[in-house]
């Protein structure tokens, strides 16, 4: 098995290899405006500090949100093609479960990331692999806390409201939902279609017929 995971429904751009035991190489940037020209470049370091190529990856696995829609499809539409090229399966992962795995939290919490809009897309799980209620998008101070921790970029953002676990990565880690992906490979549970999750229309809407001009 050879898992190559990337993330980009988030400012991380983020990508790791994993052969089913361990991360063999993983390499993350944060740029919120650069997911087009950052990807690419992170795969090819990560393939090179393992020593694989292209050809030695067995499945491909991506983010699959929710996330702003520009920077999301960047690293799905990236999956779908690596599988028709390779000619491998390729699958998503909920970008919230990554970042409840890379946590390593066993206890409850709930996982919060940036929704922009002053909004956070957030999360209930049970420990670190059981996500139990979300993803939802909410304001702030409409996600039900109710005392337990909360990581995440949006926790991060939001700590007033939200609190905030700092010694947790407010990111998802690439490294974290490739070992994430392998384990459920692994055992056999099913992996859903590399599909955006969009709990919202995008900003961009299709301009409406011209106005009518009369002399």
């Amino acid at each position: 098995m050879l898992v190559l995971a990337f993330d980009t429904a988030t400012p991380a751009v983020t990508a790791a290899l994993h052969d089913g035991e361990r991360v063999l190489a993983e390499s993350t940037t944060i740029d919120a405006r650069r997911h087009g020209e950052l990807l690419a470049p992170t795969i090819e370091r990560v393939l090179a500090e393992s020593g694989a190529s292209l050809r030695d990856v067995t499945a491909v696995v991506a983010g699959s949100g929710p996330g702003p829609y520009t920077g999301l499809r960047v690293g799905l539409m990236t999956a779908q093609g690596l599988s028709t090229t390779l000619g491998v399966p390729s699958y998503g992962v909920c970008t919230l479960d990554g970042v409840a795995f890379g946590s390593g939290l066993s206890e409850p919490f709930l996982v919060a990331t940036d929704a922009r809009r002053k909004e956070v897309f957030w999360g209930r799980y049970a420990d670190m692999r059981t996500r139990v209620e979300g993803p939802f998008v909410n304001r702030p101070a409409e996600v039900p806390v109710e005392g337990l921790p909360v990581v995440g970029a949006g926790a991060a953002l939001y700590p007033e409201i939200l609190g905030n676990r700092s010694d947790v990565s407010p990111y998802p880690s690439a490294g974290a939902l490739a070992a994430l992906a392998a384990e459920r490979l692994a055992k056999g549970t099913p992996l859903d279609p590399p599909r955006p999750i969009y709990l919202r229309r995008p900003d961009a809407v299709v301009p409406g017929a011209p106005k009518r001009v009369t002399a």
